[in-house]
């Protein structure tokens, strides 16, 4: 955020002996939240509004799939998440399955920065870096581990967590157990998760074993993006052009 001019970064103003409040804060109050939860600063300006259907249009699977259509019911469905989300913290959350560049990180990040907007709390998880940094956290034979403990503690009880791109990697029993130990938590304590990834639904339990998908199906609504083009890709042409 830029430097207020009002009460140079202060957050009150001095009128007449009394200290007001500076109308910076809440702009303030919004970039410590955003900072916080853990989205990356490119993902800040992605918004419901700024969604595009155009990717989507006029396209269909080799098995029928109209991708407009699941790409509006998606759509709707974080819109209600976020709706839902308001009124009561311990709703159901999502799983936003799709290819590469189909929009499931766009959407997972308009939810969070809608929320984060009211002022509630959330964490945005890149599930490949939270388990690097477990890993590096991780001594083994050293009992208890006060690094790798604050991770798992926060992603547990944060109230709304988004764990980004859950993908086709290396899951050892190690990266299994800890991926348990978050979502069994959140499920027990209804804590709504919101789950990016490109597995294919009836092939996450070969990935993160059949306990953990269990629970991944209880606690989160499925809902899949479909593109015939990486939107990523499409977008970087467009604007070469």
């Amino acid at each position: 955020m830029e430097f207020c001019k009002l009460c140079h970064d202060r957050g009150v103003i001095i009128s007449n002996d009394i200290a007001v409040p500076c109308s910076c804060g809440p702009q303030r109050a919004l970039a410590r939240r955003l900072k916080e939860s853990g989205l990356p600063k490119f993902l800040y300006t992605c918004t419901f509004g700024n969604f595009d259907f155009s990717y989507y249009q006029k396209r269909e699977s080799t098995e029928g799939i109209n991708y407009f259509d699941t790409a509006r019911r998606t759509y709707q469905a974080a819109l209600d998440f976020v709706a839902e989300f308001k009124k009561n913290s311990n709703c159901d959350g999502l799983l936003i399955s799709g290819p590469v560049g189909s929009g499931k990180t766009f959407l997972a990040c308009c939810i969070a920065n809608a929320l984060l907007a009211e002022g509630l709390l959330v964490l945005f998880v890149i599930v490949p870096d939270l388990l690097d940094r477990l890993r590096a956290a991780y001594t083994p034979n050293s009992g208890s581990n006060l690094i790798e403990q604050d991770l798992l503690e926060t992603a547990r009880q944060v109230p709304l967590l988004i764990l980004d791109d859950l993908g086709s990697h290396n899951y050892t029993e190690w990266v299994r157990n800890k991926l348990y130990s978050i979502l069994n938590h959140r499920l027990n304590y209804c804590l709504p998760t919101i789950i990016t990834t490109n597995i294919n639904l009836e092939d996450l339990d070969e990935f993160l074993g059949e306990r953990t998908t269990s629970r991944i199906y209880q606690m989160c609504r499925p809902y899949r993006l479909m593109v015939s083009v990486d939107i990523r890709v499409a977008q970087r042409k467009k604007n070469q052009k």
